[in-house]
This record gives structure tokens, sequence and C-alpha cells, in this order.
């Protein structure tokens, strides 16, 4: 039995907002040390799936890094192992539009390695999970395509992909982010077809542009071929919005988190910085918290994620925050319900996540409601500014960008660059 995996990793995640500004959502850090993509490479495998491509598109370049030849994974080897496929010029080629249509660019890469089974996978999802045995049950029912699927808060299912199911799981209807879901049912992004059906598929439905599974190829199939759902009862996160996204970081704190990332029986693998141990010095104290390599606390960290290479100065305190790679916050700051991206620079003295006026994001409403703000890859706040709840500070920003030293929940501070061709754009429309 020959499986091959496509990872689906050319999203760029816009609810992730500033997050993904600069990378491909699957690229996103994640619980200090991982990526997003670090938990479909590691569940492939550890579930025995050794030839697998990773479908990209939206600046991939730190996707492409840290993928690489796929040493963190056992990939790299002569026979399997992973390749990256881009979009490409020339017959039949194009950028990916849509996830059907990512994969039918890639039919002849699927035909070349002739598997049985095809898995296809989203690269942006956490959770750990042995698709062997997602395969055995397609397998025993002799099915075309298996859906996994998983139970979801009735108040969330118009988020997802909705079915429902016989008595023997069999597939008799789907419905894509409906706005009365028939039931709670939720597709989870991972799809097994029999390798022969898919290609059919593909090359009857998707010669045209704007082709996705969830519209084109799964109700087709549903209709005409045999399509089953299988259940997973484990632990699985869409953490596709940063209210989503902070509070699946933050719940690895917990005593014993759901998501157990210490399992030597299934190892999540990565790429791993090249950093020195964590630091504490005389006053540095973390409670309930993640620390990784290469970081230096001398001040205090509560209920936070902390990735590689962050320096926390005297003074500071980190609370209920997820700071990523290299940023440094200085003596005295204050950095309360945050979300820090790399390379940030908070200067001393400064309060960032400040009182009690929750005031939703003005600009991002509909992403920054719960007191959650969020700063950008290597931005610059000057000292003695203070920062209230829901604010977007966007990249590179500096003390020349600040008009005060206070800015009020629901803002948004961007470079003055930037802000020129906001404002172009807005005006325009």
């Amino acid at each position: 039995m020959k499986t091959l995996a496509l990872i689906l990793a050319g999203g760029r995640g816009t609810r992730l907002d500033i997050l993904s500004e600069h990378r491909a959502k699957p690229s996103v850090p994640f619980a200090g040390k991982f990526r997003l993509i670090d938990f479909a490479l590691s569940n492939c495998v550890n579930s025995g799936i050794y030839d697998i491509g990773v479908l990209t598109q939206y600046l991939p370049l730190s996707l492409n890094d840290h993928i690489g030849i796929g040493k963190p994974w056992d990939l790299d080897r002569r026979i399997g192992g992973v390749t990256i496929l881009q979009p490409y010029t020339g017959r039949k080629g194009g950028w990916y539009q849509g996830t059907a249509h990512a994969v039918y660019q890639n039919v002849n890469f699927i035909k070349k390695h002739n598997p049985k089974y095809v898995v296809v996978l989203s690269g942006d999802h956490v959770y750990k999970m042995n698709y062997d045995e997602m395969i055995s049950s397609h397998i025993a029912k002799e099915a075309d395509l298996t859906i996994a699927t998983q139970r979801v808060a009735w108040e969330d299912a118009h988020q997802f992909g909705i079915l429902e199911v016989d008595n023997n799981m069999q597939i008799i209807d789907f419905k894509e982010k409906p706005e009365n879901p028939p039931s709670n049912l939720a597709s989870m992004g991972i799809y097994i077809f029999t390798a022969d059906v898919l290609i059919d598929k593909l090359e009857s439905f998707c010669n045209q542009e704007n082709s996705d599974f969830g519209h084109h190829i799964i109700p087709e199939m549903i209709e005409n071929n045999n399509v089953f759902a299988y259940e997973y009862k484990g632990y699985w996160k869409d953490v596709g919005t940063l209210k989503s996204f902070w509070e699946t970081n933050l719940s690895l704190t917990d005593p014993v988190p759901e998501l157990n990332l210490y399992d030597k029986n299934w190892r999540i693998h990565t790429r791993t910085e090249q950093e020195p141990p964590a630091k504490f010095g005389s006053k540095g104290r973390a409670i309930e918290s993640l620390i990784s390599n290469g970081s230096i606390i001398n001040g205090v960290v509560e209920n936070s994620v902390i990735s590689p290479g962050v320096v926390i100065e005297e003074g500071a305190v980190v609370r209920d925050s997820v700071i990523f790679n290299n940023t440094t916050i200085k003596k005295d700051s204050i950095v309360c319900k945050c979300i820090v991206d790399k390379g940030v620079v908070i200067e001393e003295n400064c309060h960032v996540g400040f009182g009690n006026d929750y005031t939703s994001n003005l600009e991002k409403s509909e992403l920054l409601t719960n007191g959650l703000t969020v700063i950008a890859k290597r931005a610059h706040i000057p000292a003695n500014t203070q920062i209230g709840r829901n604010c977007r500070i966007l990249s590179y920003v500096d003390q020349n960008d600040f008009e005060d030293k206070i800015v009020l929940s629901g803002k948004t501070v961007r470079h003055k660059v930037q802000d020129e061709v906001y404002t172009k754009l807005t005006v325009a429309k």
C-alpha cells in the first residue's frame, strides 16, 4: 500500500491579520519553538508516510527555509522524502485558484508517484493524528473519499464545512460554512482519496480556475461515489483567528494541557533553533509558562509562551502573552494579553495592553474584540508608551510613527509609508 500526502500550505491566513503579513500561515510560529506546518509533517512521518508534497504559494520563503530538505522529519531520503510544489508558468500552469485547483496543477506529481491513496491535508491546524487508522477505515468501507470530521460547538459550526451522515457514517450531504448548520459534524480539512478516483475527478472538474474541494469536488462525489466520514475524537484546533491562536498557545501552559508536546511516542518534529539554553537572572522567574532556548529572563513571566532568543529585562513583566523570536522587552515594561511578533523592541517603562477599555479595533472589528493587542514583526515601541486593548501595531513602526505616548484601545499604528498607502486605498474605495 503506497500513500502520498499533499499538504496545502499556500494560504495567506487573512484572519491572522498582521501575523501573516510577511509569511504564509503554515509558517507562523507556534508554542515557542514550532511552526504550524510541523504538525502535519510530523503526523505524516509518525503515521509511516514518507512521500510528501508541500504546495506553497503566498510568501513561501520562510516556509521553504524552514522545511529545507526535510531533515528534522527524516525526509531527507533517497527514495521518498518531501518536495516543495510551487506554482509555475507554462502549459496548464499559473497561480493556484482554490484547493482542488492547486492539487490539479500537480496531478503529474501524483501520477509520477503512482500511489494507491492520496492524503490531502491542511498545513495550518494543530493536532496529533495517526492517518494510518483513517486509511484503514477508508479501505474497510471501500470508500472513494473519506473525510476526517469532529464535533464542534454549535455556535461555531457556521465557520466550518458541515456534514450529514447516515448510520454507517456515509455522507449524504455537505454544506460549506452554512448560516444555519444542520449538524455540528465539521470537516477537519483532512481527506483520503483513492488515487485513481481523485485523478479522474481533478481532470473532469478542475479544468477551469477557482476549483475548491468543498464547493466543486466533494458535493459531486457525495452524489456519485462512496464518501464516508471518519470521526476523530482526539485533540484538533483550527488556529485561524487571532483569538483561537492566542488561546491555543496559552492552553499549553495548563498543568495538564490537552495537547501533550512531551509525548515521546508521538513527537512533533521541527527545525531546531541553534540557541544556547534558556537563562534566568537573579530576579528572573517564570510561572506556568513555556520558555524556549536562547531566552534570557531577568524579569517576570506569567502564563505566557516565550520563543527562542527573547530577552526580558529586569523589572519587566510579561503576562498572558505570546512572544515570538528575538524580541526584547526592556526594563520596567509591562506586556499583558498580547501577541508580539519577531524582532520587536519594547523600550523601557512601556505598558502594552493596559486599561479596562475594550473598544474593538476600529479597522478590524471582526478580528480584535476580546482585549488582545497584536504587535507585528520588527516594530519598535518607544520608551514610556502606553498601548491599550484591541490595538494593532504594524511592522517596522518606530518612535516617529507615534503621535503621542498613549495609544487608545482599538487604534492601529502603522509606519508612515504604510499609512500613506492605506490612506490612498481608503480614499479610492
